[in-house]
């Protein structure tokens, strides 16, 4: 069920419930928590996207640092070949 027709069918149940029954100033008002559940829900959908948007960004950093490190890891190996060419070379 799609979140927003969900929240119009709460405030328009509720609507109908206080045109047919009256009594808009029951506690606890069931529109305003209805309100108030869905400014909360907006909340966290916006703080989710962020958070989608941060993990997104944090893997490309790693990808980013993982191949670094491999390519640093690969210049070491060819160092050390060649220190270990230039030994054996100076061995002879």
């Amino acid at each position: 069920m799609d979140e927003q027709n969900w929240f119009e069918k709460m405030k328009n149940f509720y609507d109908s419930m206080i045109a047919r029954y009256g009594n808009q100033t029951a506690t606890p008002n069931l529109y305003e928590m209805i309100q108030e559940l869905e400014e909360r829900v907006n909340v966290l959908e916006e703080k989710y996207q962020g958070a989608l948007y941060d993990i997104k960004r944090l893997e490309e950093e790693n990808i980013e640092t993982t191949n670094t490190l491999y390519e640093i890891m690969h210049n070491i190996d060819a160092v050390d070949a060649r220190i270990d060419i230039l030994h054996t070379d100076n061995n002879e």
